[in-house]
């Protein structure tokens, strides 16, 4: 039965620190030459923190790497060009991205956000912002997801 590890690293750096090396040393892998290929796996992600899953033949000491997308947030926060997200998410608006950037980031997370389609997944995006204190089109994304519903981005979704 294989063994699984699961963790989050920065696109591109990880190490054989924690949280990957205390993780894999007891499963008898080569860490070092595992951190290379999730680096390999990962560099399109630099900057980006991103999900990783080792998977382990304890038998053979063979694995396989899985990269995860990165989390909804940590795409908006990269869009929006800022580090983090508000303190006050409903007074203090820190950032905006674009409809466009809505979008496309539902599409990159098409498999693990729960809306039926692209409009349905672009409205959970647009909640997230909501809930980080960023714009969305220089508008409350209350409003956008409003707008979203009335179909006035429609055209976004074709």
């Amino acid at each position: 039965m294989a063994e699984i590890v699961e963790v989050l690293v920065e696109g591109g750096k990880a190490s054989a620190g924690p949280p990957i090396g205390p993780a894999l040393g007891p499963h008898g892998v080569n860490v070092v030459e595992v951190v290379n290929d999730i680096n390999k796996a990962t560099k399109d992600f630099n900057g980006t923190t991103v999900p990783v899953k080792i998977i382990i033949n304890p038998a053979t000491k063979e694995y396989q790497i899985e990269v995860g997308t990165p989390p909804a947030s940590a795409l908006i926060l990269k869009k929006a060009g800022i580090e983090k997200g508000s303190k006050d998410a409903r007074q203090l608006k820190v950032g905006n991205i674009s409809i466009q950037d809505a979008i496309d980031i539902a599409k990159m997370k098409k498999d693990d956000l729960l809306g039926k389609d692209l409009k349905a997944k672009t409205k959970e995006v647009v909640g997230t912002c909501m809930s980080m204190g960023i714009k969305v089109d220089k508008k409350d994304p209350k409003e956008v997801g409003r707008e979203i519903d009335e179909g006035k981005y429609d055209s976004f979704f074709k």
